[in-house]
């Protein structure tokens, strides 16, 4: 069987990839009936998702732990999945004020594979491996390796370079019994089905995808004490809306009126966290910083030691 034979029947096992002989007329219906048809197909990846939410808390815990001690989150995929680690990655420092390198995103064929296929970047186990070498990967590192089919090589490769280092690995995938759960700590599998459109799994797989890595990175920083309840308090005010944003929260937080709110964000050099310590626990901007640094950053053990 040639290599192309054997990819081939490869592909034909996976769910994913399978064709769906009731739609085969798709392209002869009006437009707002495939709408329909594409919507309830969106529809059913929510219930997919709840399905492994224990394996993803799971995974997010230990994320969480190595974190705290210093660790990043390193996403690894090709195409599609490659291009959902780097969003979520690139959200992180205006979300939850991270530094660009404590959350990355890498993708088969460097960043100019966000743009335009890097053809054969994706088969190589080799090429992931050049780049966590490239980012001195350690122990205290997490490594989710991306692939709608659970079989792209340069996925499993990261995450195969990164459990022989000891770094904590995940692997997500979109296919049940697949390699890069297998090879990986906390094998996330998330069974949408096949696709509307026979294997483009930048659909319901990629909303999957997109869906998991916000559940990850958005509790992640909830057990870092990135959030105050509900309330994105380690944000980073970069424009106009944002800085507004950030004043709301405080009031949210607070309850403080303007003139207060104004005069914590002056005293906090416009972080959002310390001003709601000054506001809340009476304390000035420099004794805010001191109780934050030594309570890690959690607001509310920092609130514990104000005369509040």
């Amino acid at each position: 069987m040639t290599a192309y034979a054997e990819l081939r029947a490869q592909l034909a096992t996976l769910t994913t990839e399978a064709f769906r002989p009731e739609l085969a007329e798709i392209d002869q219906l009006p437009t707002l009936e495939i709408a329909r048809l594409m919507n309830a197909e969106d529809a059913t990846v929510p219930a997919a998702v709840a399905g492994e939410l224990e394996t993803i808390a799971a995974a997010i815990d230990g994320i969480a732990e190595r974190m705290a001690r210093g660790g990043r989150l390193i996403y690894a995929g090709a195409g599609t999945a490659g291009r959902m680690g780097v969003l979520d990655a690139s959200e992180c420092p205006p979300t939850f004020n991270t530094d660009p390198s404590e959350v990355v995103g890498l993708i088969a064929g460097g960043p100019s594979a966000m743009v335009k296929a890097v053809e054969g970047a994706e088969d190589s186990r080799e090429l992931a491996a050049e780049d966590l070498t490239a980012l001195a990967l350690t122990a205290d590192d997490t490594v989710i390796g991306i692939s709608a089919s659970g079989r792209t090589p340069y996925a499993i490769g990261a995450v195969e370079f990164a459990r022989d280092r000891g770094a904590l690995t995940v692997g997500l995938s979109c296919n049940a019994g697949s390699a890069l759960a297998a090879a990986a700590d906390h094998g996330i599998e998330v069974v949408v089905g096949p696709e509307l459109l026979t294997g483009s799994t930048r659909l319901k797989a990629g909303t999957a995808q997109k869906l998991v890595l916000n559940l990850i990175s958005t509790l992640t920083m909830i057990r870092l004490g990135k959030t105050y309840g509900n309330l994105m308090v380690d944000m980073r005010s970069s424009n106009e809306k944002l800085r507004a944003r950030a004043r709301r929260i405080v009031s949210l937080a607070t309850g403080a009126p303007d003139a207060e709110i104004e005069a914590a964000l002056t005293a906090s050099d416009g972080e959002v966290k310390q001003a709601i310590l000054v506001i809340l626990g009476g304390v000035d901007g420099h004794k805010a910083a001191e109780l934050l640094t030594a309570s890690r950053g959690h607001l509310r053990a920092a609130l514990t030691q104000t005369p509040r």
